[in-house]
């Protein structure tokens, strides 16, 4: 999922003639949703546009504050655009999650964000819907933010680490391993015995 999160002094969505929602100073969210994201991008995302630091504190301490700390509004705004491969000059889109499943997912993300912050600041556009997006960007600060494509959860991270490390120890000690068979002294073949299937497997498991 890929996400940029403008701060802004006030922000608005209008479709046709008809404004259909706008907020004053906080945070406008382009939202691109990509088909192989799951829950745990979604938990990123939420949790990196309610906790990043990017306004002042009361004493004009500058990136000290959330839009959370500060209880300002979050407009959120669908783009699939955003999960655009370039082929040559023709942007490619299939990257992108269908509508009709993109549409569910993109719900439940701002369910989880009314969930986790104050519901009545968090507005959104009107999606598939052709729209105007009007911003007044404050500074300008721009955040790119992607969901990362391994685990997000610190725990499982860890967890993940391990193993690769686990991993990379056993391929280190395979090529000594096998050194060691090389080196070992074999017992000479019996010229009388037979070359049967037993032989054959034997010698394959050697190679």
């Amino acid at each position: 999922m890929k996400a940029i999160i403008q701060r802004v002094t006030k922000a608005s969505v209008s479709v046709g003639e008809e404004q259909v929602s706008s907020i004053g100073r906080g945070l406008c969210v382009l939202l691109g949703i990509s088909v192989e994201d799951t829950q745990k991008d979604v938990d990123y995302i939420v949790r990196k546009i309610l906790n990043l630091r990017l306004f002042d504190d009361e004493n004009g301490r500058a990136w000290s504050k959330s839009v959370t700390d500060r209880e300002f509004e979050v407009l959120c705004v669908s783009q699939f655009t955003l999960q655009c491969i370039l082929k040559a000059n023709k942007p490619d889109f299939h990257a992108a999650m269908p509508a009709e499943l993109a549409q569910p997912f993109y719900n439940s993300l701002l369910e989880n964000m009314r969930c986790a912050y104050k519901p009545e600041l968090i507005k959104d556009g009107q999606f598939g819907a052709y729209m105007q997006v009007s911003i007044q960007n404050d500074g300008p600060v721009t955040i790119e933010l992607t969901s990362p494509k391994g685990p997000s959860d610190p725990k499982q991270m860890a967890k993940h680490e391990k193993q690769q490390q686990r991993k990379e120890k056993s391929r280190s000690k395979a090529p000594s391993e096998s050194g060691r068979e090389k080196g070992t002294l074999r017992p000479r073949p019996d010229p009388h015995a037979s070359s049967g299937a037993d032989g054959d497997v034997s010698s394959d498991r050697e190679t």
